[in-house]
């Protein structure tokens, strides 16, 4: 059996926010509809759409970037749900999920379905769709047709036929796709009516396999998961504790256990939930989720439970003497992802004020700055939270990622001002500096001023200018087009500046210090 959950990076993406999933939203990759909802798709924006077409399409669109690991913890809840009714599940990827079909003992596959729907909708998941066959393929593509909390049930032995009237378009290879549909081949019955070393050598080993499988053959088995391991841990307090600094003495022991369990997993945490509960209370009256830059020792835990407490006490929220600490890792990373370089790595000590300044001042408010890709020194900045991984940023040129034409060559400016400063540029005999259309100036910079208290001074050197247009392919009326040309420019006194012409006017936007 599949169980098929469409969409779901949308439902991920709008279930992070707490937002209703009817909204139309999108979830974009390198520019491009990833994946949409039904809201977006009634408006017309599709898989595969650029995004502006889409916003054009559906002004109201949410957007968000793509994130798969946000995905899969979104989706961790529904594979948990599934286990407690039927161990050993297969996570294909988030949003599908195979298991060993439940209807022998449920009365029947479609019996079996509906307990996993009513269970997947108390959850919150409302579309889901289940697929029953004799091997997983056709399961899946199953699922796909079926009605929303309905299951299709594809019956011992027709898995063939039933494959053989889907369209080619089913299959994920696009290029594949495009060269069937090219050479008349429009169903999964016309590919198998190939042979299969005609099928091997023109399309490859992965159609090959679909040709295997709509003849009948190619199944492979079912790979379930282990159910994960509990890995929280918890200590209960008789009599209970009134003091924040007994209370982080007494969870010591505690602390070690977590982290010698998740040593055996060879796991460590980057994210914890904290719980401290009061005497004669079901719910905890202190809570809060702690991020880690790298992951948290016992040591970090203890501090991290101290410092709550404190805060806890002196606001009021824990009013009586606490019976009960609990430790839930919220995220988890295998190990080797934050060993210790050959050159070592961050003060502990650093990281461990950061993290406590950042729980007193709030997750957003303690970020750092990560190197993104952009034309501009302030485009090529991003602020990300401490502890959290970036996501959703520009790829920078020559790492990968596409050029951006019209950027400065390096070095890269030391000081980049928060907001640019009015400058003045002139040649010889005082004639204003400008960029014409071709993007060459129509004189030769003689002398300058930085900002507008600064003193006048001859130009030593300088480069460029590197011309930009940005926006011009807006619609009129949505977003102004600019022209822009910056200069790098050496004064007398040494001091060198990144200076931007737009429009006419120059403006200091960087110092190279």
């Amino acid at each position: 059996m599949a169980v098929w959950c469409p969409d779901w990076p949308v439902v991920a993406a709008l279930a992070d926010e707490g937002l209703p999933t009817h909204l139309p939203a999108a979830v974009f990759s390198a520019n491009l509809v990833q994946a949409c909802n039904d809201g977006a798709r009634a408006a017309g924006v599709r898989r595969g759409m650029r995004r502006r077409d889409a916003q054009s399409r559906c002004p109201e669109l949410k957007v968000y970037a793509v994130n798969p690991d946000r995905d899969a913890r979104a989706f961790e809840p529904v594979l948990a749900s599934i286990e407690e009714i039927r161990p050993g599940v297969a996570p294909l990827r988030p949003g599908l999920v195979a298991l060993r079909a439940p209807g022998r003992f449920h009365g029947g596959e479609p019996a079996g379905a509906a307990i996993l729907a009513e269970r997947l909708v108390g959850l919150g998941v409302w579309d889901c769709r289940f697929g029953t066959a004799d091997e997983l393929f056709t399961a899946e593509h199953a699922a796909r047709r079926a009605e929303r909390q309905d299951c299709l049930v594809v019956e011992p032995g027709e898995s063939a036929p039933f494959l053989r009237g889907l369209p080619v378009e089913v299959l994920e290879d696009l290029d594949a796709v495009s060269l069937m549909k090219r050479l008349g081949l429009r169903t999964l019955g016309d590919l198998g009516d190939l042979s299969a070393t005609d099928v091997r050598d023109r399309f490859g080993p992965g159609i090959a396999w679909v040709h295997r499988v709509v003849g009948g053959d190619g199944a492979v088995p079912l790979r379930t998961r282990t159910p994960p391991p509990e890995l929280a841990c918890h200590v209960d307090f008789e009599p209970p504790l009134d003091s924040a600094e007994t209370i982080s003495f007494s969870v010591r022991q505690t602390a070690d256990r977590f982290v010698a369990g998740l040593a055996r997993q060879g796991l460590v945490c980057t994210e914890v939930l904290v719980e401290a509960r009061c005497e004669g209370e079901a719910e905890p009256a202190s809570s809060r989720a702690w991020l880690h830059p790298r992951w948290f020792t016992a040591a970090d835990l203890v501090d991290r439970l101290h410092w709550q407490l404190q805060g806890g006490f002196k606001a009021g929220d824990v009013r009586a003497p606490v019976d009960r600490v609990l430790f839930t890792p919220l995220t988890v990373v295998p190990d080797a992802v934050h060993a210790d370089g050959l050159w070592g790595g961050t003060d502990e000590r650093v990281e461990r004020g950061i993290a406590r300044v950042q729980g007193m001042l709030g997750h957003e408010a303690v970020v750092r700055p990560v190197l993104q890709g952009g034309r501009a020194p302030r485009d090529r900045q991003a602020l990300v939270p401490w502890g959290e991984r970036p996501t959703g940023l520009r790829s920078c040129s020559g790492q990968g990622g596409p050029p951006w034409p019209g950027s400065i060559p390096p070095p890269a400016p030391a000081r980049v001002l928060a907001t640019p400063v009015a400058a003045q540029m002139l040649g010889a005999g005082g004639r204003s500096v400008d960029v014409d259309e071709r993007g060459s100036v129509t004189a030769e910079p003689a002398r300058f001023r930085p900002g507008p208290a600064g003193d006048w001074q001859p130009v030593a050197a300088w480069a460029g200018p590197w011309p930009v247009e940005e926006l011009w392919w807006e619609s009129p009326g949505m977003t102004e087009p600019r022209r822009v040309a910056r200069f790098q420019v050496v004064g007398v006194d040494g001091r060198a500046w990144l200076m931007t012409w737009d429009s006419g006017v120059w403006w200091t936007e960087a110092a190279y210090d």
